[in-house]
C-alpha cells in the first residue's frame, strides 16, 4: 500500500492506486462503501465479493446494483452505458460468499469486511457461521493469497455487551473461546434435529398439523406437520443463542457472534494492521449519496412506522437514555479514513463510530421529535383514517409485559370462538380484525423482546480514537470525509430527513388504490385478475380451464341441506319433522367427522341413502330440487362462469356432492366431477360410494390428471371455493379465488395474495359446515 505521511493526509491521496477488496457490497452499508469508493475514490480499483443468485451471475447482479438509486450521481458522471466499462476498467468481481471463497488477487491493499449476519436473532449455529467462522475464512483467503492488506472488520458497539457508564474504545475484556463456542452452536443444530425426531416431539407436530389442515388431506397434514418440525427446529436455536448470550453478558445472538468475530480477527490476522470500527445503529444518509437514503427499514424505523400507525402506543425504555443512532455516510466516511490510515503492521485499532459522547439523542428526545412529525404529517391507515399519535409514558417492562400477555390471551379466546361461527360476512369482518389485533400483538412482542433492551441501555460509547482519527484528515477533505456527530441536527435530522425517508412508501401505498390483498370484491372480472396474474395470449386461451366448487361456492347449500331436501321432498308433515329430528340428533356427530376428515364425512351422509332408487333420485331433483337450486344459484357465480365460456375456457364443476345433485348447473359446463353412489343390479343405492369422493387431495389429483388428459395449463387456470377442504385445489392452479371463504380460507387467501369475492343470492344465508 503506498505510505501514508504523519502529517495530515488525505483520503484520496493515501488510497490512490490502492485495490480495496470489500465484501456484502449488497447490504445496506457495503453499497454505500462501494457507492464512496467509486465516486469520491476514482484512482482507486475495487474487488467485490458477490454470489451469483435466482439465475443472475456474480457481474449482473453488480451491474443490477450500480442501477440502484445509490449510484444516480456515478450514472450522471459514466454515462447511462457506461456500467460494462466501468466494471472492465475499476471493479473485478468474484463469485463466492462468506463459505464458498474464490482464489483472492495476491496485490490487496485493504480489506473492508462488511457482509456478516445481521438478523439479532439468527439461529446459533447461523450466526456463528457468518460472524465468526466467516470471518475465520476469509483470513485464511487473504493469507492464501499472499496480499498483507489493512484490515478494517466492521463490528458492532453493542459487542460490549450489557454494561452501564462510559465505554472506551479498546479490546474486549472476555475470555470466551470462540472455537469452544463455534463448535458448541454447530453441535447443538445436530443435538435439536435429533430431538426433533423424537416419538412424543413427531407426535405433537403430527397432532397440530392434523387440528390444523385435517379437512385437506393427509398429504397436506404430513407436510404441515414437516413444516412445524423445522419451524421448531429454528426456534430452538434461536432460544439457544439468546440464552448463551446472555448467560455471558451479551444483550443477543448478533451481538455474542459479532464479539467471537472481533476475537477471530484478533488471532488470526497476525502481523496484519487491523482496523475494528464498532458502528452503532445505522440508519438513514444525512447527506452522502442524498439526504435520506436508505435501503430497507433498519433497527428504529418499524418501531417509529409502528408508533406513526397508531400500533405502539407505548415502549418500554429509560426516557433519559441515549438512544445511538449514526447516519451510514458518517460510518461511511470514517471507514473511509480509517482505511486511508492503518495502524503499524500487527496493530489493533478500534473504533466506536457512535453519537451518543459527542452529540447524544436521548429516547425522550427521540420520541418527541417523531411525536411531532406525526402530529404535522400524520399517516393515513385505511379504514382507519387520519392516526393521531399518542405520548409514550415509557412504563417499565414489567407492566407492559403484563398487558401484553392479557392482550395474547384475549386473541386466542376470541379465534376459538369465530372457528366456532357459522360463515358471513359478519364473521369475515371480525377474523380480518383479529388478524390485525394478532399482527400487532406479534409486532409488540418481538419488538419488546428483542429491541427492548437497546431502549433501556444506559451506556454511551467514547469515541476519542475517532476524533484523533478525523483530525488526520486535511481541510479540503473534512467536508467530504468528515464524521463528527456534532454536524447532526437531531430534530431536523428525524423530521425532515430521516423520517420522511421511511414513511414515503406507506404513505404513497395509502394513497393508492386498494391492492388485492385487502379487497373483497363483490364481482370479480376476467380482466380483473388478469392485472394480479400471470396474462394468457389469446391463442392459448383453449388450454385453460376454470373449475368451481359448488356448495358454499356457486349456491348457499351444503352437503346435509342437499340430503335433507332430496329425502323430504313428497314426504308427509309427520314423515318429514322424523327425518328432520333424526338429521338433527345426528348432526354433532357429523360435524366433528368433517371436521376430522371429510370424505369419512361424506361416507357417513350418504349411508342414509341406502336402498334409494337413483332413478327416482334423478327425478326429484328434476322435479322439485332442481328448480329450487337454480332460484338459489349466484347471479355473480353465474356471470363468471358465462364468462369463462365466452373466453374459450373450459368449465369443470367439482363437487363432493352426489351427481345427481348437480344436474341442474351441469349444462353449464364442460365436465362434472361429483361423488357416485353405488348401486345393485336393481338401480339402488347400496349405501356406499364407487369410488372415493372429489374432496380435499383428490381434486387437484383430478384435476391434474383432467389436464393432462385435454392438453391444459394449469399455471394460467383458475380456481374458485369456500373452505378450508378446497385449498390443495385453489394451490394447484395459477390463478385461485377465495369465493364466500371460511375464516381458513380467508387467512390463507390474504397470506398468498388471492382475490376474494363475495357472491350472494336471493337464498338463505350459507350455513357453517359442511
Amino acid at each position: 500500500m503506498p505510505s501514508v505521511a504523519p502529517s495530515p493526509a488525505g483520503v484520496r491521496a493515501a488510497l490512490a492506486g490502492c485495490r480495496v477488496f470489500l465484501t456484502g457490497a449488497t447490504g445496506f452499508l457495503g453499497e454505500a462503501v462501494l457507492e464512496r469508493l467509486l465516486v469520491d475514490l476514482p484512482a482507486t480499483r475495487v474487488v467485490l465479493l458477490v454470489r451469483g443468485k435466482d439465475g443472475f451471475a456474480a457481474a449482473q447482479r453488480v451491474e443490477q446494483l450500480l442501477a440502484k438509486p445509490a449510484f444516480t450521481t456515478l450514472r450522471e458522471r459514466i454515462g447511462p452505458d457506461g456500467a460494462p466499462e466501468l466494471l472492465r476498467e475499476r471493479i473485478d468481481v468474484l463469485d463466492g460468499d462468506l463459505t464458498h471463497w474464490p482464489a483472492l488477487p495476491g496485490d490487496l491493499d485493504v480489506v473492508v469486511h462488511c457482509a456478516g449476519e445481521v438478523s439479532f436473532d439468527p439461529a446459533i449455529d447461523d450466526g456463528f457461521a457468518t460472524n465468526a467462522l466467516g470471518v475465520e475464512r476469509l483470513l485464511h483467503a487473504v493469507a492464501s493469497s499472499g496480499s498483507r492488506p489493512h484490515v478494517v472488520h466492521v463490528s458492532t458497539a453493542y459487542v460490549n455487551g450489557m454494561v452501564k457508564g462510559s465505554v472506551a474504545e479498546g479490546r474486549l475484556p472476555h475470555q470466551v473461546d470462540w472455537r469452544v463456542e463455534a463448535d458448541a452452536a454447530t453441535r447443538r443444530r445436530r443435538a435439536v434435529e435429533d430431538a426433533s425426531r423424537g416419538a412424543a416431539q413427531l407426535a405433537s407436530f403430527l397432532g397440530q398439523a392434523r387440528e390444523d389442515h385435517a379437512r385437506e388431506g393427509p398429504q397436506v397434514v404430513s407436510s404441515a406437520a414437516e413444516r412445524g418440525r423445522r419451524a421448531w427446529v429454528e426456534e430452538q436455536l434461536v432460544a439457544a443463542g439468546r440464552e448463551r448470550a446472555q448467560s455471558l453478558g451479551f444483550t443477543d445472538c448478533y451481538t455474542f457472534t459479532k464479539a467471537m468475530g472481533e476475537r477471530v480477527v484478533e488471532e488470526l490476522a497476525g502481523d496484519l494492521p487491523v482496523t475494528v470500527v464498532r458502528p452503532s445503529i445505522i440508519e438513514s444518509a444525512l447527506e452522502k449519496p442524498y439526504p435520506g437514503w436508505i435501503e430497507g427499514y433498519k433497527m428504529a424505523d418499524p418501531i417509529i412506522l409502528a408508533y406513526g400507525r397508531g400500533v405502539l402506543p407505548d415502549f418500554p425504555g429509560v426516557p433519559d437514555g441515549v438512544v445511538d443512532i449514526v447516519p451510514v455516510d458518517l460510518v461511511v466516511s470514517a471507514i473511509l479514513t480509517a482505511a486511508a490510515h492503518p495502524p503499524e503492521p500487527g496493530g489493533r485499532r478500534y473504533l466506536h463510530l457512535c453519537t451518543g459522547a459527542r452529540n447524544p439523542l436521548t429516547l425522550a428526545a427521540l420520541h418527541g421529535s417523531v411525536r411531532e412529525h406525526f402530529r404535522r404529517h400524520p399517516l393515513q391507515v385505511r379504514d382507519r383514517g387520519t392516526i393521531a399519535v399518542q405520548a409514550w409514558t415509557f412504563p417499565g417492562s414489567a407492566h407492559l409485559e403484563r398487558r401484553l400477555r392479557a392482550g395474547e390471551r384475549l386473541v386466542d379466546v376470541a379465534d376459538s370462538v369465530l372457528g366456532a361461527l357459522p360463515r358471513s360476512d359478519r364473521v369475515r369482518s371480525a377474523a380480518l380484525a383479529l388478524d390485525r389485533s394478532r399482527a400487532q400483538l406479534e409486532f409488540l412482542r418481538r419488538y419488546l423482546d428483542l429491541f427492548g433492551v437497546y431502549a433501556a441501555a444506559e451506556v454511551v460509547y467514547l469515541d476519542d480514537g475517532v476524533a484523533e482519527l478525523e483530525a488526520l484528515l486535511p481541510d479540503d477533505e473534512r467536508d467530504l470525509f468528515g464524521f463528527d456527530p456534532r454536524r447532526i441536527d437531531w430534530q431536523h435530522y428525524l423530521s425532515e430527513v430521516h423520517i420522511p425517508s421511511i414513511t414515503g412508501l406507506i404513505r404513497t401505498i395509502t394513497a393508492s388504490p386498494r391492492g388485492p390483498r385487502d379487497r373483497v370484491d363483490p364481482d370479480l372480472s376476467l380482466e380483473a385478475d388478469s392485472e394480479h396474474h400471470s396474462s394468457v395470449a389469446p391463442r392459448d386461451q383453449d388450454r385453460i380451464v376454470a373449475v368451481f366448487d359448488m356448495d358454499g361456492t356457486l349456491l348457499p347449500s351444503n352437503v346435509v341441506e342437499s340430503y335433507l331436501r332430496l329425502r323430504l321432498a313428497g314426504l308427509a308433515l309427520p314423515d318429514r319433522a322424523r327425518e328432520i329430528g333424526l338429521a338433527a340428533r345426528q348432526f354433532p356427530g357429523w360435524v366433528l367427522t368433517e371436521r376430522k376428515d371429510r370424505g369419512t364425512f361424506l361416507r357417513e351422509i350418504y349411508r342414509q341413502y341406502a336402498g334409494a332408487s337413483l332413478e327416482e333420485l334423478d327425478a326429484l331433483v328434476d322435479d322439485e330440487v332442481g328448480p329450487d337450486m337454480l332460484a338459489r344459484l349466484s347471479p355473480a357465480a353465474l356471470r363468471q362462469v358465462r364468462r369463462h365460456r365466452a373466453a374459450g375456457h373450459r368449465t369443470v364443476l367439482i363437487t363432493g356432492a352426489i351427481l345427481a345433485l348437480t344436474r341442474p348447473l351441469a349444462p353449464l359446463f364442460d365436465d362434472v366431477a361429483a361423488a357416485e353412489l353405488e348401486v345393485d343390479r336393481e338401480g339402488r343405492a347400496t349405501g356406499r360410494l364407487s369410488c372415493p369422493p372429489p374432496v380435499g387431495e383428490a381434486r387437484p389429483a383430478w384435476l391434474r390428471h383432467y389436464a393432462a388428459l385435454h392438453d391444459l395449463d394449469l399455471t394460467a387456470s383458475y380456481a374458485y371455493a369456500d373452505s378450508a377442504s378446497d385449498l390443495p385445489l385453489l394451490r394447484a392452479v395459477g390463478r385461485p379465488v377465495a369465493v364466500n371463504p371460511d375464516v381458513t380460507t380467508l387467512r390463507a387467501a390474504r397470506a398468498a395474495r388471492w382475490p376474494v369475492k363475495e357472491w350472494r343470492t336471493s337464498g338463505r344465508p350459507l350455513s357453517r359446515a359442511t
